[in-house]
């Protein structure tokens, strides 16, 4: 019973954040998260689960916007460690992330849902351009959308990227998919001590310099009031259950 009236509270103070109902949602997935244990590339298993847990939140009623990395396959701050200029690195960067929205698009479209791949940098052949009012229309539609190569500019990281597209669609919330269940006062992988926060405000992460995410993407958010979902993207059934108000990983607000 106690369970089940935390997670109508913890509802209730998610709607009264954002002033409105979960409909509209913007995953930022990343690179690294599909390579699942391998070292490098795409693990077919872990792209089939995310495939898997995109198609059930958008059958169960969502619209759903994704923006995915490309950490699996090139970063471009690594760059400059083989020579290799920043801007020139993450232009590279932006089309590892298009070779990562295509899997995706192609995993998700073989169970049945409808996706559009949009893109920051023209790549016609293989993806529509990113036009705000074109995703809108995509996602009033029931079709999911993946928009990759970032910003279409050097410097500015995917979760940037995601912070800024959450807030041209008019999303309800960021969930951000990371390996932990969280955002924790230390690294829980290397800091036994570490504690979870449940919910914490912006001014707190960015005081504190917590690096979930980057500074710019969480001023963007606070500036436009867009809530963040830190959760464990690893865990089967994570997404639907936060946007049916179950108390996962913590909220940013």
């Amino acid at each position: 019973m106690f369970s089940i009236f935390f997670a109508y509270f913890y509802s209730i103070q998610l709607t009264h954040t954002m002033n409105k109902p979960i409909k509209r949602v913007l995953l930022k997935l990343s690179g690294e998260a599909l390579m699942g244990d391998q070292q490098f590339g795409i693990k077919a298993d872990t792209l089939g689960l995310f495939a898997d847990e995109i198609v059930e939140v958008i059958k169960a009623g969502y619209q759903v916007g994704i923006v995915i990395g490309g950490g699996n396959i090139f970063r471009g701050l690594q760059a400059g460690n083989i020579g290799i200029e920043r801007s020139q690195g993450d232009y590279m960067g932006m089309l590892a992330t298009i070779i990562n929205g295509m899997a995706l698009q192609g995993a998700v479209e073989s169970r049945g849902i409808y996706t559009r791949l949009l893109s920051a940098l023209n790549i016609s052949q293989v993806c529509e351009p990113y036009i705000r009012r074109r995703a809108v229309r995509h996602l009033e539609k029931g079709r999911c959308i993946i928009m990759a190569a970032g910003t279409g500019n050097p410097y500015f990281t995917t979760d940037t990227a995601a912070a800024l597209r959450a807030n041209e669609i008019e999303a309800d919330v960021v969930l951000k998919g990371t390996s932990v269940d969280g955002i924790y006062t230390a690294d829980p992988k290397k800091d036994a001590t570490a504690t979870k926060y449940e919910t914490i405000s912006f001014e707190e992460v960015m005081l504190q310099n917590l690096r979930i995410m980057d500074q710019t993407a969480f001023a963007l958010c606070k500036e436009n009031k867009m809530p963040i979902i830190v959760f464990n993207i690893k865990e089967r059934g994570n997404i639907l259950r936060i946007l049916q108000g179950e108390k996962i990983g913590t909220l940013v607000s």
